[in-house]
């Protein structure tokens, strides 16, 4: 695919892989940008979006950040590295949306009292849900632009909020990281329909 070319969701889906290690070469900046819109663009419950991507560029703090990720090469390799993050401060979103849904009062307080209804687990749990969504996005929307990524869980979410200095209601949740992969996809493997889609 030549940079540049638009492709069909299809296509998308089915050239879309985990890039294990990057070439180094960085991501324009626009290019970025319409990543981060896109990814902006994803749907959550109630619409609060409880989430917030906190984008790496430097060198030396992805450094710091891959000793917490089990040095993972992905991490020193890739052009941006975007740590999306729960933000588990829900009403004070509940507070914001409201002010722009003068007229839908029902609606406001029927948000207002489903995040009442959560405990301070059940929030954060609730708002990495949501966050899952936006990383799907990040990664599409990447490769719908010719850029490669690669999601990664394999990190410590603690370490990295302390070296990131990220307030406590925001915690890191996946990685998602962006570039150039190093090498050229292999042979992509899905289980058949058959196992994975149940009819009743």
């Amino acid at each position: 695919m030549f940079m540049g070319e638009i492709m069909e969701f299809k296509q998308i889906v089915q050239q879309r892989y985990a890039a294990r290690k990057f070439d180094g070469r960085k991501v324009p900046e626009t290019t970025f940008s319409e990543i981060v819109d896109m990814t902006l663009a994803a749907p959550t419950s109630f619409n609060i979006q409880p989430y917030k991507m906190v984008v790496v560029r430097d060198s030396a703090m992805k450094e710091k950040l891959a000793v917490a990720a089990w040095n993972q090469p992905q991490i020193t390799t890739c052009s941006h590295l975007i740590v999306f993050c729960a933000n588990t401060q829900l009403m004070a979103h509940v507070d914001k949306l409201a002010l722009t849904m003068p007229g839908a009062t029902q609606y406001i307080e029927m948000m207002r009292g489903f995040v009442n209804g959560l405990d301070s687990e059940g929030a954060k749990v609730w708002a990495q849900k949501q966050t899952y969504i936006a990383l799907g996005f990040a990664l599409n929307g990447a490769m719908s632009l010719g850029i490669n990524s690669c999601p990664m869980e394999g990190f410590n979410s603690v370490e990295f909020a302390k070296i990131l200095n990220l307030p406590a209601h925001i915690v890191p949740t996946v990685l998602c990281t962006i570039g150039y992969a190093d090498a050229p996809k292999g042979t992509k493997f899905r289980f058949d329909k058959s196992e994975m889609v149940l009819d009743k």
